[in-house]
C-alpha cells in the first residue's frame, strides 16, 4: 500500500499516546516532532508540513485536548481531522453536465499513464451506466492512437480517431460532434503529453480547451515522482485551470507525499487514484478514508464497496447455507478465494479492516501472493470427489496432488489442516448465530 512507511511511523508514534490518562504539552511537542519528520520523509511539501504541524499543535495544546477525558485519543482525532482537511476534506466528484455530453479533457506528461487512465476512467463511468466515447487526440506519440483503440476494443467503448495528420483541435471538435450524433453522454479526450512542460504543449492544450470548453480538465500525474508530481500539477493548474487530478501508481513503493501535498499546494482536488495495472483498478479519492488508512484505522466503507462490486450475491447466499449445514467444500473455498482476489491485493484488503494490524499475531501481517498461488494449485490438482470429500485424501492421493501442483506433501498437509480448522471456526460462527438468535434476515458471516 502507498504510505506504508509513513503509516508505520505515525501509528508507532500514536501508540505511545493511546490509553494515556494525561497528555502534557511536552508529550504533544515530542509527538509532533516525530510526525513532522515522518511527513518530510514521505516527501510531503515542507511548507505543507509546517502549517499542518502548527494547526495540530494549536488544537492539541488547547483546552480541546489537554482537558479531555481521553487526551491520547483526542490528539489522534485532531490529527485525523487535520489530515483529512489537508487532502481536500470531502470527496470531489466529477462535474457532470446537465446537458450531455459531459466533456472530460485528460492532460499530463508522457509516462504518467494518461492513455491507460483514459481507459480506466471510461470503464468506471461505464459502470455508472454512462455511454462514453474516447477521442484519440495524441497525434505525436508513436502508437498512442493504436493504444487507445486497443483499450476501446477491450472495454467495448468506441474510439473516435482521424489519424495523425489532422490537428488535435479539429479531432476534438469533430469527435464531440460525432458523440452528439451517436448519443454518447460522456466524451473523454486523450491529449498529447511531453517529457517535460513546454510552451508548445501548453498552447495546444489551451487551444483544445478554448475550442471544446470541457466540463473537466483532469491532470494524470505519477505519485511515485513525489514533489515533482506536485510541481507538475502546479504548472498545469496555473495555465489550464485544472478541475482535478488523477494520481497514478498510488499502490507502488511510493512515499505518498504527492497525495498529501497536491491539494494544499495547488488548490486542485484529487478526484481519482490509480491503484494497480488492471483497467478496473481506479478509485474515487476520499480524503477521510485515506487519512483513516494512513493512521491505521482501516477503511470499512471502501472494503464494503469493493465487496459489493465484485462478490456475487447469489453465490454468497448459497455459501452461507452450506456453512450453516457444514457442507463447505474445497470447491467453495476456491470460489471464495477467486472472488476475494478480484477485490484487489490481499494486503490492501486486510489493511482496510480496522484494528487488524494491532490484533495479536497479525501485527505487520504480510500476505505472500506465491502462497495463495500454491493454495490454488493444490486445490486445482484435486479431483472433484476429493474437493467435496477431503477426508478420503490418503498418503498416495496427497503425494499425487503435491506432484501435480508443484508443491510438497507438507504443503498439502498444512492446507488440509488449515481447511479443517476453518470449517470448525465457521461451525462455531453458525452455532453462535443460532444461540444468539441472529439467524434472522440480514445476518452475514464474516468475509461472505
Amino acid at each position: 500500500m502507498a504510505f506504508e512507511g509513513l503509516a508505520g511511523r505515525l501509528q508507532e508514534t500514536f501508540n505511545k499516546l493511546r490509553g494515556k490518562g494525561k497528555v502534557s504539552e511536552e508529550d504533544v511537542n515530542q509527538m509532533m516532532r516525530e510526525v513532522r519528520l515522518a511527513l518530510l520523509e514521505a516527501d510531503v511539501n515542507f511548507k505543507v508540513v509546517k502549517d499542518f504541524v502548527s494547526r495540530v499543535k494549536e488544537r492539541a495544546i488547547g483546552q480541546e485536548v489537554l482537558k479531555s477525558l481521553t487526551p491520547g485519543q483526542q490528539v489522534i482525532k485532531v490529527v485525523n481531522e487535520e489530515l483529512t482537511q489537508l487532502m481536500g476534506g470531502t470527496q470531489s466528484k466529477l462535474n457532470m453536465s446537465p446537458k450531455p455530453p459531459t466533456i472530460i479533457m485528460m492532460v499530463g506528461l508522457q509516462g504518467a499513464g494518461k492513455t491507460t487512465h483514459t481507459g480506466k476512467l471510461s470503464k468506471y463511468l461505464q459502470k455508472q451506466n454512462k455511454q462514453p466515447l474516447l477521442i484519440a487526440a495524441d497525434i505525436y506519440r508513436p502508437a498512442a492512437i493504436k493504444q487507445l483503440q486497443v483499450l476501446g476494443e477491450q472495454l467495448k467503448i468506441p474510439v473516435f480517431s482521424m489519424g495523425n495528420e489532422v490537428s488535435p483541435v479539429e479531432i476534438a471538435k469533430k469527435g464531440i460532434e460525432y458523440a452528439k450524433a451517436e448519443n454518447r453522454d460522456v466524451v473523454i479526450i486523450d491529449t498529447a503529453g511531453r517529457l517535460h512542460i513546454d510552451e508548445t504543449l501548453m498552447n495546444e492544450l489551451l487551444q483544445i480547451r478554448d475550442e471544446v470548453k470541457p466540463h473537466e480538465i483532469l491532470l494524470v500525474v505519477d505519485a511515485m515522482t513525489g514533489q515533482d508530481a506536485v510541481n507538475v500539477a502546479n504548472s498545469f493548474h496555473e495555465t489550464l485551470s485544472l478541475t482535478g487530478v488523477i494520481l497514478t501508481k498510488l499502490d507502488g513503493d511510493t512515499r505518498g507525499g504527492a497525495a498529501i501535498s497536491v491539494k494544499a499546494v495547488t488548490g486542485c482536488p484529487i478526484k481519482f487514484v490509480g491503484m494497480g495495472e488492471k483497467l478496473d483498478q481506479i478509485e474515487p479519492f476520499y480524503p477521510d478514508r485515506m487519512a483513516s488508512r494512513i493512521l491505521g484505522m482501516g477503511d470499512v466503507l471502501t472494503l464494503i464497496e469493493k465487496a459489493q462490486a465484485t462478490v456475487d450475491s447469489q453465490k454468497a447466499k448459497d455459501l452461507e447455507k452450506k456453512i450453516r449445514s457444514a457442507e463447505f467444500s474445497f470447491e467453495d473455498f476456491l470460489d471464495q478465494l477467486e472472488q476475494v482476489k478480484k477485490m484487489g491485493p490481499l494486503d490492501e484488503i486486510l489493511g482496510m479492516i480496522p484494528g487488524l494490524n494491532k490484533a495479536k499475531g497479525l501485527k505487520d501481517l504480510k500476505v505472500d501472493d506465491k502462497q495463495l498461488a500454491h493454495v490454488e494449485a493444490i486445490i486445482k490438482s484435486m479431483t472433484k470427489e476429493e474437493k467435496q470429500h477431503p477426508e478420503i485424501l490418503n498418503a498416495s492421493r496427497r503425494r499425487r496432488i503435491a506432484n501435480g501442483s508443484g508443491t510438497s506433501i507438507q504443503d498439502v498437509n498444512r492446507l488440509l489442516k488449515q481447511f479443517e480448522d476453518m470449517k470448525k471456526m465457521m461451525k462455531q460462527f453458525s452455532n453462535m448465530a443460532k444461540t444468539k438468535g441472529k439467524k434472522k434476515k440480514g445476518f452475514k458471516f464474516p468475509f461472505i
